[in-house]
């Protein structure tokens, strides 16, 4: 048995606000899935998050208000963490007190990191390169990948929403690594896809699978991935957030030509007789970065 954790970075919206939509599956055969969790867990409590998510978007994202307070980085992590707050509520106050647009999406950036608060930037950026070498470390583990330039896609022409045809490409990838590592005489590898919730897409691609249960994708029957996605919750589920890192490397390499983490994971990209067949970029023919020039 074969578990494919998948989640998404940037949006499917075009034009939306980024260039790129990335779709990641990172799968591991199911005998590995506690040493995986427990390698996680591990990382989690050597920086003080056990239980929380990692989330890398928003780890690595400055926090501003660190920089106002003296003395941050010579603090300890509980006078960090009392420090940060104070000056959130302070500035949540204000902000409600001038009415201002601001507040809402304020609040929502202080929820969403709350957890890593008592981290400085150079700390956070440390976590999440040792969980990029964390991963690569598995190598047990498949990396599959539709990395999409907006630009370059035309929904008339594919008549899929972008989501679905980087849903579609994922599925048969995963369906023929299946196939391949399946011995001949032996019992089939079967898979399964663990998917981010996504309340906006679930049903969508519920459906969708269904309809490649019965009709198969463009590429190829589906023989070995059984069930619909199974929808979880990533905030719970260590693995996603583990798939939620290699979609972020790949979007920010593609839009801000950061390959430090890329360099890392790639490694783990699924290959067939030396070229790599799990991840795409849907682009320029031309394109000569280094998911194409592998390929």
């Amino acid at each position: 048995m074969n578990l494919c954790y998948i989640d998404e970075s940037g949006t499917s919206s075009i034009p939306g606000n980024t260039s790129h939509y990335i779709l990641a599956g990172l799968s591991i055969p199911v005998e590995f899935w506690k040493k995986c969790d427990n390698d996680i867990n591990k990382l989690k409590k050597k920086w003080n998050i056990s239980g929380k998510e990692i989330h890398t978007a928003w780890i690595l994202r400055p926090y501003v208000e660190q920089k106002k307070i003296h003395d941050f980085n010579e603090m300890d992590y509980t006078q960090r963490i009392y420090e940060v707050n104070k000056f959130r509520k302070n500035e949540l106050y204000r902000l409600q007190k001038m009415k201002s647009r601001q507040y809402f999406q304020t609040k929502k950036n202080f929820s969403k990191t709350d957890a890593y608060i008592h981290l400085t930037y150079e700390e956070r950026k440390i976590l999440i390169k040792q969980f990029s070498k964390l991963i690569a470390g598995w190598g047990f583990a498949r990396l599959f990948a539709e990395c999409i330039d907006k630009a370059w896609f035309d929904p008339a022409r594919t008549r899929q929403s972008i989501d679905e045809q980087a849903f579609e490409q994922i599925v048969s990838r995963y369906e023929h690594y299946l196939q391949i590592i399946s011995s001949p005489d032996s019992r089939k590898v079967m898979g399964m896809i663990i998917h981010d919730n996504n309340q906006t897409i679930a049903k969508r691609l519920t459906d969708l699978m269904i309809q490649f249960h019965i009709n198969g994708t463009l590429w190829t029957k589906i023989k070995n991935i059984i069930e619909t996605p199974l929808f979880v919750d990533s905030q719970l589920t260590s693995m996603v957030q583990a798939a939620d890192l290699c979609s972020y490397a790949l979007r920010r390499y593609f839009e801000n030509q950061e390959d430090e983490l890329i360099n890392s994971i790639f490694v783990r990209a699924d290959r067939k007789d030396g070229k790599v067949v799990g991840v795409r970029h849907f682009s320029d023919p031309k394109c000569q970065c280094m998911i194409c020039s592998a390929r």
